[in-house]
């Protein structure tokens, strides 16, 4: 849902965020528009799972401003900001192994008391996920990979979210689960209107799904764009398509960040 002309949902502005002493995001500025999704690529330990984690309130940031809806949300409860409608679904699924597929489920719309509402939305995952109708008394922890990242995503909706945070949803799943799980993503975006903050190490996936993208190296943002110019540059097609076109130029032109409209 490419809406480059909407207001911006969620914001974060000069934000740093640590592990101890360790520096993990590095002065991380972006705007993720509502309706659209928007993607962080990076390499292994670049900070694209604090960025969702710091967003979520599991972490706080050190220095910096969050905001969504023009709210400010850095440092909130976790739990505050699930109510204000941002879910996050992590890395690895964390799902609850030794409860039902059902009470996975429930547990997402825990905040919430409009049981007609919650009935509804079950439904609507369910639609989403077919295989979870039919697992729905087993136990999470039964589940192969690809049904819990299914059931991950599902329990972060019975939240009824406007932003979903999204933390590697192709991690360890075969090639035809994947684009599964890609295509649901979009439903999800295009029938519900969902604004999606998507990590992802699949660069190519990542950004044939999403609206705009944003490279982070070592804590920094060093480009960022259309999904579309991104996928077509030459940079990325070297670092994170693995199609090396024209020399290893991208460390030296990524030392000041770039914008591709």
């Amino acid at each position: 849902m490419n809406r480059p002309d909407a207001p911006v949902i969620l914001s974060l502005r000069n934000v740093e965020t640590f592990y101890g002493p360790i520096m993990a995001i590095r002065g991380v500025s972006l705007d993720v528009r509502e309706g659209q999704i928007v993607t962080v690529l990076g390499a292994n330990g670049a900070g694209k799972t604090t960025i969702l984690k710091t967003v979520s309130g599991i972490m706080d940031p050190q220095k910096g401003t969050i905001t969504y809806r023009d709210k400010r949300i850095g440092g909130l409860d976790p739990a505050k900001i699930v109510g204000l409608g941002v879910s996050h679904v992590p890395e690895g699924r964390e799902v609850f192994p030794t409860l039902s597929v059902a009470d996975n489920l429930r547990m997402g719309a825990y905040l919430r008391n409009d049981r007609k509402g919650v009935a509804e939305d079950l439904e609507l995952v369910y639609t989403y996920f077919p295989v979870l109708r039919t697992r729905m008394h087993q136990q999470a922890g039964q589940l192969s990979g690809g049904e819990q990242q299914m059931l991950a995503i599902s329990r972060a909706l019975m939240a009824r979210p406007r932003v979903l945070l999204l933390d590697e949803p192709s991690l360890g799943l075969s090639p035809r689960l994947v684009k599964e799980i890609f295509a649901i993503i979009r439903r999800i975006n295009e029938e519900r209107g969902v604004t999606i903050l998507l990590v992802e190490q699949n660069a190519n996936m990542a950004l044939q799904l999403s609206d705009y993208g944003y490279v982070l190296e070592v804590g920094r943002i060093v480009m960022e764009g259309d999904s579309e110019r991104l996928l077509a540059n030459e940079d990325i097609k070297e670092f994170y398509l693995g199609q090396k076109e024209q020399g290893a130029r991208g460390k030296r032109r990524w030392k000041k960040r770039k914008v591709w409209r």
